[in-house]
């Protein structure tokens, strides 16, 4: 498991965690020679995820779902990315809850961008929950260079797998970086089962001008994503189909609600 910014062949190419889809998207990863992504939107619940994945999935493009749950609460909120979930689980619990959660169901557990900015869980986070995560973000292009150091470190100490992904929330961003499996993979149980394994991979990533223009626009794009939007999303759009009192969730985390 090494990491680098750049790489020759790999069986197997997949750009770990992406927030838009559409047929322009998949034409992008195509372009960028990937063979899957990780589709993980903001604020949808799995079986609408699952559903837009299956329609976007190919021969050429694996798309595989996944939930990036936002623990806590908005100003103090922690993601974490779940692959394998059979069941729904919603945002806005308390992490601890959120971890339980993803065990009962014996989830795939992956930490990105760690302790980035007020979004992510941190070295003390990690080092709690080691046994349940499998894999740990060490590059992100959201990241400036400290951050990717420090998240590598982290991933080094504890001796947790790494991953790379584009974190895309624009399409521009897609493919920028990957992980490339040392393994062949051919479905969403195959992915799921690599990332737990542990199985040999290679982070890769873009650090020309294409790197540098995607981290500046997605920066900003977060810029965008913690003030207006954020105001609508909690004041004016209602509940949030991922909200722990959602009708959805038929009352299961309703006593572990931070909102």
């Amino acid at each position: 498991m090494t990491d680098g910014d750049g790489g020759g062949e790999a069986p197997f190419r997949v750009d770990c965690h992406v927030k838009v889809l559409d047929d322009r998207i998949v034409e992008r990863a195509r372009r960028a020679g990937l063979d899957a992504i990780v589709y993980a939107p903001h604020f949808t619940r799995l079986p609408e995820i699952r559903e837009r994945a299956a329609a976007y999935s190919s021969e050429d493009l694996l798309v595989i779902p996944a939930r990036e749950v936002f623990t806590g609460s908005w100003h103090n909120r922690k993601h974490v990315l779940a692959l394998g979930l059979d069941e729904p689980v919603p945002d806005f619990i308390p992490l601890e809850a959120a971890m339980a959660e993803f065990e009962r169901q014996n989830a795939t557990v992956l930490v990105p961008h760690p302790e980035f900015a007020t979004v992510s869980l941190s070295e003390a986070d990690i080092r709690q929950y080691a046994d349940l995560i499998d894999a740990v973000e060490i590059f992100n292009p959201k990241h400036l260079p400290a951050n990717n150091r420090r998240a590598s470190d982290i991933a080094e100490t504890l001796s947790i797998p790494p991953f790379t992904s584009s974190y895309a929330h624009l399409r521009r961003s897609v493919g920028i970086a990957y992980t490339a499996f040392d393994a062949p993979i051919e479905n969403e149980a195959d992915l799921v089962a690599a990332l737990a394994d542990g199985v040999a991979r290679r982070v890769v990533y873009d650090n020309g001008l294409d790197r540098v223009l995607a981290t500046s626009t997605e920066l900003a794009h977060l810029i965008y994503e913690n003030t207006w939007e954020k105001v609508d999303r909690l004041f004016l759009s209602g509940t949030e189909p991922t909200h722990p009192q959602h009708i959805a969730y038929d009352g299961r985390f309703d006593d572990v609600a931070v909102y």
